[in-house]
Protein backbone atom coordinates (compact mmCIF):
# COMPACT_ATOMS: atom_id res chain seq x y z
CA UNK A 1 0.00 0.00 0.00
CA UNK A 2 1.49 3.27 -0.94
CA UNK A 3 1.84 5.90 2.17
CA UNK A 4 0.08 9.14 0.40
CA UNK A 5 2.52 11.69 2.57
CA UNK A 6 3.45 15.32 0.69
CA UNK A 7 5.50 14.35 -2.57
CA UNK A 8 3.91 10.85 -3.27
CA UNK A 9 2.94 9.81 -6.56
CA UNK A 10 -0.22 7.34 -6.36
CA UNK A 11 -2.59 6.03 -8.98
CA UNK A 12 -6.36 6.73 -7.85
CA UNK A 13 -9.95 6.05 -9.25
CA UNK A 14 -11.88 9.55 -9.89
CA UNK A 15 -15.16 8.87 -8.20
CA UNK A 16 -16.80 12.05 -8.70
CA UNK A 17 -16.54 15.46 -10.84
CA UNK A 18 -17.85 18.90 -10.04
CA UNK A 19 -17.33 22.18 -11.47
CA UNK A 20 -14.15 22.78 -9.33
CA UNK A 21 -11.73 20.10 -9.46
CA UNK A 22 -12.13 15.81 -9.18
CA UNK A 23 -12.06 13.46 -6.27
CA UNK A 24 -9.98 10.41 -6.09
CA UNK A 25 -10.31 7.87 -4.23
CA UNK A 26 -7.19 5.16 -3.45
CA UNK A 27 -7.07 1.88 -2.65
CA UNK A 28 -5.88 2.11 0.98
CA UNK A 29 -10.04 3.91 0.95
CA UNK A 30 -8.41 7.43 0.98
CA UNK A 31 -10.01 9.88 -0.93
CA UNK A 32 -8.47 13.37 -2.24
CA UNK A 33 -9.11 16.55 -4.68
CA UNK A 34 -7.57 17.61 -7.39
CA UNK A 35 -8.59 21.29 -7.53
CA UNK A 36 -9.85 22.28 -11.84
CA UNK A 37 -6.20 24.31 -11.23
CA UNK A 38 -4.38 21.44 -10.89
CA UNK A 39 -5.75 19.03 -13.92
CA UNK A 40 -3.07 20.60 -16.69
CA UNK A 41 -0.90 23.65 -17.06
CA UNK A 42 -3.33 25.20 -20.43
CA UNK A 43 -6.42 26.82 -18.80
CA UNK A 44 -9.01 24.62 -17.49
CA UNK A 45 -12.39 25.64 -19.02
CA UNK A 46 -14.13 22.02 -18.82
CA UNK A 47 -12.97 19.66 -16.26
CA UNK A 48 -14.71 17.28 -18.07
CA UNK A 49 -12.40 17.39 -21.39
CA UNK A 50 -10.12 16.02 -19.37
CA UNK A 51 -11.38 13.97 -16.49
CA UNK A 52 -14.49 11.70 -16.42
CA UNK A 53 -15.81 9.36 -13.95
CA UNK A 54 -14.52 5.82 -13.35
CA UNK A 55 -11.06 6.96 -15.08
CA UNK A 56 -8.15 6.12 -13.17
CA UNK A 57 -5.36 8.46 -12.85
CA UNK A 58 -1.96 9.23 -11.20
CA UNK A 59 -1.38 12.28 -9.06
CA UNK A 60 1.09 13.59 -7.02
CA UNK A 61 -0.42 14.15 -3.30
CA UNK A 62 0.59 18.39 -2.76
CA UNK A 63 0.09 17.93 0.73
CA UNK A 64 -3.06 17.79 3.10
CA UNK A 65 -5.16 20.93 4.55
CA UNK A 66 -5.53 22.00 7.47
CA UNK A 67 -8.49 19.43 8.05
CA UNK A 68 -6.40 16.48 6.66
CA UNK A 69 -7.46 16.19 3.56
CA UNK A 70 -5.48 15.05 0.68
CA UNK A 71 -4.47 18.37 -1.99
CA UNK A 72 -3.68 16.26 -5.00
CA UNK A 73 -2.02 17.43 -8.25
CA UNK A 74 -2.57 15.72 -12.24
CA UNK A 75 -0.95 19.11 -13.44
CA UNK A 76 2.73 18.18 -11.56
CA UNK A 77 3.27 15.27 -13.18
CA UNK A 78 2.63 16.39 -16.93
CA UNK A 79 5.77 17.58 -18.73
CA UNK A 80 5.62 21.87 -18.63
CA UNK A 81 5.30 23.21 -22.25
CA UNK A 82 7.76 24.79 -23.26
CA UNK A 83 5.76 28.02 -23.70
CA UNK A 84 2.70 28.84 -21.68
CA UNK A 85 0.45 30.44 -24.62
CA UNK A 86 -0.16 33.99 -23.64
CA UNK A 87 -3.58 35.89 -24.76
CA UNK A 88 -3.28 37.80 -28.09
CA UNK A 89 -2.66 41.53 -27.16
CA UNK A 90 -4.76 43.84 -28.80
CA UNK A 91 -3.86 46.19 -31.50
CA UNK A 92 -4.57 49.07 -32.12
CA UNK A 93 -7.11 50.72 -33.28
CA UNK A 94 -7.58 52.60 -36.45
CA UNK A 95 -6.69 56.26 -36.89
CA UNK A 96 -10.42 56.61 -37.69
CA UNK A 97 -11.42 55.05 -34.10
CA UNK A 98 -8.99 57.01 -32.33
CA UNK A 99 -9.66 60.96 -34.39
CA UNK A 100 -13.70 60.01 -33.34
CA UNK A 101 -12.58 59.14 -29.35
CA UNK A 102 -10.76 61.89 -29.18
CA UNK A 103 -14.20 63.94 -30.71
CA UNK A 104 -16.23 62.74 -28.39
CA UNK A 105 -14.07 62.26 -25.53
CA UNK A 106 -13.60 66.69 -26.18
CA UNK A 107 -17.49 66.96 -26.79
CA UNK A 108 -18.11 65.32 -23.45
CA UNK A 109 -15.59 67.45 -20.92
CA UNK A 110 -17.19 70.89 -22.65
CA UNK A 111 -20.72 69.48 -21.86
CA UNK A 112 -19.79 68.96 -18.16
CA UNK A 113 -17.80 72.10 -17.50
CA UNK A 114 -20.68 74.23 -19.43
CA UNK A 115 -23.37 72.88 -17.36
CA UNK A 116 -24.75 70.23 -19.74
CA UNK A 117 -26.14 72.27 -22.53
CA UNK A 118 -29.67 69.89 -22.27
CA UNK A 119 -32.67 69.88 -20.49
CA UNK A 120 -33.09 68.66 -16.80
CA UNK A 121 -34.96 65.22 -16.53
CA UNK A 122 -38.47 65.27 -15.47
CA UNK A 123 -39.62 62.76 -13.25
CA UNK A 124 -43.51 62.25 -12.59
CA UNK A 125 -44.80 61.99 -9.18
CA UNK A 126 -47.18 59.64 -8.72
CA UNK A 127 -51.08 60.24 -7.44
Amino acid sequence: MVQLDSGAVAEGRVTRVTDFGAFIQFENGETGLVHISQIAHSFVRNIHDHVREGDSVEVKVLGRDERGRLDLSIKELLEEPEEVPRPRAIGRQSPQFEAKLRSFMRDAKERTTTGGGGKKPTTKRKK
